[in-house]
């Protein structure tokens, strides 16, 4: 059930009807009941990946907050007893010691169940190669694996919660079934955004009354998503298939042709589908975390992730980056480093190894393949490469700051950025490292390979005027953003005449049924990032 689909737009009204007509405390319960029924149409084995997930967190975090609270309890007792500081220290180390371990079991566990449901076959591959190339002579055969959808969506979710429950940021949720609503919350479970429970858990369970306000607002979003999915990124994917189909073709300037237009289709599916995510959300009063902020104006490649995919981000830095970077493996390692080689050196040690780990873990999540590994590190590379030349970037303002102080020097920093991060998306698409790093290649040494004609254009699979349909549709959307580097858009477009902001709406509508991309009973493709 596809989210630009009719019969998800049938579910999600049915949904809302059903919402509104039950009482305001029970409407959780409605939210819970459609988004197990959601997720039930992806295929019973979805169901019992998403209920292990939710029993063993749910389980493990009551069981870890009953603990903190008892110890707790005891150590007031002992202080009032007058048990020595000592003892009450090493009560106290014991218990945490204990809720560690349980923690620990439950989160591997977990990422043991999708490890193996999404990386057995990599493991596999890479197995088989290095018996080959030892010549053994043994291969192991590749399993048929079932991915359910969203699955590291909301585990990365649940372990946030579990995290911030053990860690005392978070009050556990004693209800199974209110807390297996945070983990299933359907409009989420495909592609984010990765919430909070702190936040989340403040609008998602509260039963919200009608508000034909937030209903509209919700209403335009999924429209602007829609938008955004079916008439640009949909159109433009064929495109861009034809450009990855034939690599030893498409080189040089193709490459480059290549890059814009993925950048363009990514961009505007993967923001559709969280525009769709929030809108269908805001339907019931529920708000989500915002998951991009205009990602393209950035003008470095850490600029650039602290605005794409931020609940992704954030999740990574605060869940694996902090908690490593204190880790006993690494304050050893620290230690060793200044002991001899001197606190900067130290320093620089501890950074560029918790930024390598973090990044290689975004790298593999996002695919089960080594281009995709190559492909976060040197994220992490160039974001550290710039780190250390920051100094030097400093001084090249201070002493030419009419030439870094006006805009063209800053569309410049927009510019590269873009480009940078489009090359380093050759990953996605390439058939493995070699491929990516030889297209890249190409753009300098075989530039001038084929000139970019009309006809070639034309031999991509789109027609004159697709290309004039996403252009057009493209330059809306940059118009957009442009409009909110100074105020949301509603607001913008609220100030308008009454018959401009339907006009507006009317043009977005029926753009998505005159020019949306449909197949077979008017459903769409699926989004780039339910795979994840």
């Amino acid at each position: 059930m596809s989210f630009t689909s009719l019969s998800f737009l049938f579910f999600v009204a049915a949904v809302c009807a059903v919402y509104y007509l039950f009482p305001v405390r029970y409407r959780w319960v409605v939210l819970l009941a459609a988004s197990y029924l959601f997720y039930a149409s992806q295929g019973w084995q979805c169901m019992v990946f998403l209920l292990v997930a939710t029993v063993t967190v749910y389980l493990t975090a009551a069981v870890v907050s009953r603990m903190q609270e008892n110890t707790d309890r005891v150590l007031q007792e002992m202080s009032g007893k007058g048990v020595s500081g000592e003892k009450r220290k090493k009560y106290k180390a014991g218990r945490k010691k204990r809720a560690k371990h349980l923690v620990t079991v439950c989160i591997v566990s977990n990422l043991c169940i999708l490890a193996a449901l999404k990386y057995l076959n990599f493991g596999i591959d890479n197995l088989n190669r290095i018996t080959a190339f030892l010549g053994w002579g043994m291969q192991a055969a590749y399993r048929d694996m079932f991915l359910p959808l969203g699955i590291s969506f909301y585990m990365f979710q649940s372990i946030g919660y579990l995290l911030d429950v053990y860690w005392k940021r978070a009050q556990v949720q004693k209800n199974f079934f209110i807390f297996a609503l945070f983990v299933s919350f359907f409009p989420q479970i495909g592609q984010g955004p990765i919430s909070r429970y702190a936040s989340l858990s403040e609008t998602l369970y509260a039963g919200h009354s009608f508000d034909a306000v937030q209903v509209r607002y919700g209403l335009e979003r999924i429209l602007w998503g829609v938008f955004k999915k079916l008439v640009i990124a949909d159109r433009i994917a064929v495109a861009v298939q034809s450009l990855t189909a034939a690599p030893g073709y498409y080189r040089g300037k193709f490459v480059v042709v290549l890059m814009v237009f993925y950048a363009v289709q990514l961009y505007c599916d993967f923001t559709g589908g969280i525009d769709v995510t929030i809108g269908v959300a805001q339907l019931f009063g529920v708000k989500l975390a915002e998951n991009f902020m205009r990602p393209f104006f950035a003008e470095s490649i850490k600029e650039y992730w602290r605005r794409w995919h931020i609940t992704m981000g954030t999740w990574f830095r605060d869940y694996v980056f902090y908690p490593f970077s204190i880790s006993r493996p690494l304050r050893k390692l620290t230690a060793f480093v200044k002991k001899h080689f001197g606190m900067p050196a130290a320093k620089r040690v501890s950074v560029y190894t918790a930024t390598i780990v973090l990044w290689a873990a975004t790298g593999i999540w996002h695919g089960a393949y080594w281009r995709f590994v190559v492909w976060g590190l040197m994220n992490g590379i160039i974001i550290l490469i710039s780190q250390e030349l920051e100094p030097l970037y400093k001084r090249f303002r201070r002493r030419f700051p009419k030439l870094t102080g006006g805009m063209p020097y800053r569309a410049f920093m927009v510019a590269r950025t873009f480009l940078l991060m489009s090359s380093l998306r050759l990953f996605d698409n390439a058939r493995g490292c070699r491929d990516a790093f030889i297209s890249f290649w190409s753009i300098f040494s075989q530039w001038g390979r084929r000139a970019l004609t009309a006809q070639e254009f034309l031999d991509l699979g789109l027609t004159a005027a697709d290309y004039v349909i996403v252009a057009a549709g493209a330059l809306v959307v940059f118009s957009v953003s442009i409009i909110q580097r100074k105020q949301p858009v509603r607001e913008w477009l609220g100030q308008k005449p009454f018959f401009v902001q339907y006009a507006v709406l009317l043009a977005l509508f029926l753009s998505v049924l005159l020019f949306g991309i449909y197949g077979i009973g008017f459903d769409s493709a699926g989004f780039i990032y339910n795979q994840f």
